[in-house]
């Protein structure tokens, strides 16, 4: 999962080298926090992806990283499975319209938002952390149990 590094003027969005690959991206993605003009949680980053992968890797279902562009807009994705994610709508920025991001620490990064932090980039969860509002800690299932699959009837024998 993405690093989320946020100061008092930019969020950074520091990829691992797996990560770099796939969005076939060298640098972290970094966003003026002036230009974050809203941020959404959602159960399901795919509802929000638009347009193609330009560059970028797509495997569906399981994985998006990339620059998607669609008809006048470009968005920044990085996309695992069916985990939950951070939308970023973005205002004035120079290279994206939006961030796609699959995180854990979504909750974190809306809380450390509205926060004052310092000069220093840090971890969105110490931020968080360091003002007492901790988010709650995940309880172990992030999704709902599935009923089990009704039973078949054995097939006859054939002779």
């Amino acid at each position: 999962m993405v690093t989320l590094l946020l100061d008092a003027t930019r969020l950074e969005v520091v990829l691992s080298s797996f990560e770099r690959t796939l969005a076939r991206r060298s640098e972290p993605v970094r966003v003026e926090r002036s230009h974050i003009s809203k941020v959404q949680l959602t159960d399901d980053a795919w509802t929000w992806l638009r347009g193609v992968p330009n560059p970028g890797t797509r495997v569906r279902g399981t994985v998006a990283m990339g620059t998607w562009r669609s008809a006048g807009a470009a968005d920044f994705v990085v996309v695992r499975r069916r985990h939950a994610a951070v939308v970023i709508d973005l205002d004035g920025d120079p290279e994206f319209e939006r961030l796609v991001l699959t995180t854990r620490h979504g909750l974190a990064l809306v809380q450390a938002l509205h926060l004052e932090t310092d000069d220093a980039a840090t971890e969105v969860t110490e931020i968080v952390a360091a003002a007492g509002d901790a988010p709650p800690a995940p309880t172990g299932a992030t999704k709902p149990a599935r009923a089990p699959r009704p039973r078949r009837a054995p097939k006859p024998a054939t002779v």
